[in-house]
């Protein structure tokens, strides 16, 4: 866009713009004049070239991202108007749908020469910042420079051409289609479906709106395309309320592919209620969710398989990859049914889970993932249960099913038979809740947000996930013969695998002073206790030959000591002590951040003081959090960068599953920690949801996500 006045005369001589390089952009000013007259509005180009397969972003970059920024340093006597954004890509992957300029972009800007400006050359200057992604995110930031002569006479640059072909590319006005938008009926909880429509003297192929950012509500990324009256196009998109009233107006871009042709149009629509009259298919207005269930489903699956390798679940694998070498020399039909037991034993955990969760919600109560091990007395059996597995794994007590009550607990999850392929896969499921996993919290999160028949089936697609890559091991035989051969090594094998079992348990101790404080500690002493008895067992009543049942007295008279003085009497593991929603993070060490326990309240009060919020929801107990998402936030450069944007850092203390942090959780479509969030210094730019960690990427990769997002909420 030009415009012309009248103005001094002068010549001008222009330079090329001068280009900078980051990791994967190359950036450039470019301008549309070489030499310009007093009173002139010459266009600038910001030009990023992106190296193959990387992207940068939109003004609103989506669900995760940051918008390229532009700070100029212009001479007196020039003004530079609002960024001209040519109309972006949509790219959902992993859950998480941004909006993004792939190979080549180049943001549109006016600058406006006052009719009082000297002749002469200008040197017009500008700092960039961007974030440029593939899987990796990197910041990327340029200062680029071009000159422009104030003269008598307009003269074109060469690059013009390439200005004039982006600014055709701009999206056009709305009011040349004649938007509309209106609620297609009442809210449900924090949804609402809402139609757009707008006129086409085209047919389109596809069809969507990409929204402007806001803080009081979402637009998510799902789109269905509904029939609409002869010339056109009519779209549902489903919208989430986050704070406030219902929007009554929402601004962005509806676009169409025509062909080949791609159009967009800048539009701002008043929202009617009701809906206007058409002669549209009522049947084909029925509210859907935005989300597809079928694509919710493929990612509980793929949760599920991804639970497999986290950590929390390995010493069960080792032990199930012990049962197939054991299993090598039987039957292909009991091979098979072995692994279906395991298989059965996991959906029915996972159906119990699901259980637990309709219940809690018909109780008025909110449901997270992992939210049984905010529950002390379950943490107190589980690490007497583990630490008996491992007890048995050590060989300290032997495996058949006659022993008594004492041993059953290590006797199942090392057995071969049924009833441990049974056991097997409910403690691989109680195992696996601590963990998230890419996929299965977004799942999960729109799996607790619906009614009971839903939440079974996610649970079951999860549990099916977990379950499905020995079941399928189990019925193909064959693939047996790539284990190696049983022999004396399997019985070193199973000790060696005590020890990341003994690991687990020492992890499950380590989370209960958070409820019974010092108190806590004595657990250890009944542990060790417990540890004596089972040796007494093992060594003289299952393989000695003499005075048997003086020992087995010997080990219950201990082991009811134990209990009624420790467990009872010092623990007193019925009566946890009362713990707050959020408690502060590492404040005392000078190396680390300096966390303020989170509330609503403190994001409130640090966002009206017009400064960047980072929120890190975390729980002791989430392996995810402690060995991805910690590292990450305690990097040098993330400390740093806190310190320069004077960023508020709040710590929300998922452990003991406080109802007001799940509420938070669901909020933004997530079932379990971890949760990491940044709010702009911008009161009215909406919060920034970080993806899931992945346990394939180092906690230096999610640094750099993290530095991205501050990058944005610093600005």
């Amino acid at each position: 866009m030009r415009r012309i006045t009248c103005a001094i005369s002068v010549g001008l001589l222009s330079l090329a713009g001068l280009s900078a390089e980051a990791a994967h952009t190359r950036a450039q000013l470019l301008l549309a004049e070489d030499q310009a007259r007093p009173g002139d509005t010459v266009l600038a180009g910001i030009r990023l070239q992106m190296d193959p397969g990387w992207h940068t972003y939109w003004k609103n970059p989506g669900d995760s991202g940051m918008a390229t920024q532009i700070q100029w340093q212009l001479p007196p006597g020039v003004t530079a108007g609002k960024v001209r954004w040519p109309a972006p890509e949509k790219m959902p992957e992993s859950g998480l749908t941004t909006y993004v300029y792939t190979n080549e972009v180049v943001l549109l800007v006016p600058l406006k020469l006052s009719t009082e400006v000297s002749p002469g050359r200008l040197e017009l200057k500008a700092t960039l910042s961007w974030l440029e992604c593939e899987v990796l995110c990197v910041p990327g930031k340029a200062n680029v420079q071009a000159s422009l002569t104030v003269g008598t006479e307009p003269k074109g640059s060469a690059d013009a051409p390439l200005l004039e072909r982006w600014e055709a590319q701009l999206p056009r006005p709305g009011d040349s289609v004649a938007p509309r938008g209106w609620w297609e009926s009442a809210p449900k909880d924090d949804s609402r479906p809402l139609l757009v429509e707008w006129n086409s003297a085209l047919p389109a192929t596809s069809a969507d709106f990409f929204p402007d950012s806001s803080e009081q509500y979402e637009v998510q990324a799902g789109t269905e395309r509904l029939p609409a009256d002869s010339g056109k196009i009519r779209i549902r998109k489903e919208i989430k309320k986050l704070s406030g009233d219902w929007p009554k107006e929402i601004s962005g871009l509806v676009t169409q592919r025509s062909g080949a042709e791609r159009l967009a149009y800048d539009v701002k629509l008043e929202l009617m209620s009701p809906a206007p009259a058409t002669t549209a298919n009522p049947a084909a207005t029925a509210l859907t969710a935005a989300p597809p269930l079928w694509q919710m489903l493929v990612y509980a699956f793929l949760g599920g398989l991804i639970l497999n390798v986290m950590p929390c679940v390995l010493p069960v694998i080792a032990l199930k990859i012990l049962g197939f070498v054991a299993q090598a020399k039987d039957e292909p039909r009991r091979v098979r049914q072995l692994g279906v037991v395991y298989g059965l034993g996991v959906v029915a955990s996972f159906l119990g889970l699901a259980g637990l969760v309709i219940g809690l919600q018909a109780a008025g109560h909110r449901a997270g993932w992992g939210m049984q091990f905010g529950n002390p007395q379950f943490l107190v059996i589980l690490t007497a249960l583990v630490t008996l597995v491992a007890l048995n794994l050590f060989g300290l007590f032997e495996v058949n099913l006659s022993g008594g009550a004492m041993n059953a607990a290590g006797n199942l999850a090392s057995k071969h038979g049924a009833v441990g392929a049974f056991f097997n896969g409910v403690l691989a499921t109680i195992l696996a809740t601590p963990c998230t996993a890419p996929f299965l919290s977004i799942a999960l999160g729109f799996a607790f947000a619906q009614k009971a028949p839903l939440i079974a089936l996610t649970l079951l697609t999860v549990g099916l996930g977990l379950a499905s890559p020995y079941v399928l091991l189990s019925w193909h035989p064959g693939w047996l013969k790539f284990l190696p051969k049983p022999g004396a090594w399997m019985e070193r094998f199973k000790i060696a695998m005590g020890f990341p079992m003994l690991a687990t348990a020492l992890w499950l101790f380590s989370l209960l002073p958070v409820h019974y404080g010092d108190r806590a500690w004595w657990l250890g002493i009944f542990l060790v206790i417990l540890a004596f008895c089972t040796w007494i067992f093992g060594e003289f009543v299952q393989r000695g030959r003499v005075r048997r049942p003086l020992a087995l007295s010997v080990a219950l008279v201990f082991l009811a000591t134990g209990y009624a003085g420790i467990v009872e009497g010092k623990i007193h593991w019925r009566s946890a002590q009362a713990s707050g929603p959020a408690k502060a993070g590492p404040k005392d060490r000078p190396e680390g951040i300096a966390w303020k326990p989170w509330t609503p309240e403190a994001v409130t009060a640090a966002r009206q003081e017009r400064r960047p919020v980072l929120v890190d929801f975390t729980a002791d107990w989430c392996l995810t959090c402690n060995t991805l998402v910690k590292p990450a936030l305690e990097n040098p450069n993330v400390r740093q960068r806190l310190e320069e944007i004077n960023a508020v850092p709040l710590l929300g203390d998922y452990t003991s599953t406080p109802d007001v942090i799940t509420e938070q959780l669901t909020r933004f479509g997530r079932a379990g920690v971890p949760l990491v969030v940044v709010y702009p210094k911008d009161p009215k730019e909406p919060p920034i949801v970080l993806p899931e960690p992945s346990p394939l990427r180092t906690p230096s990769h999610y640094s750099t996500i993290i530095l991205g997002a501050l990058e944005r909420a610093g600005r």
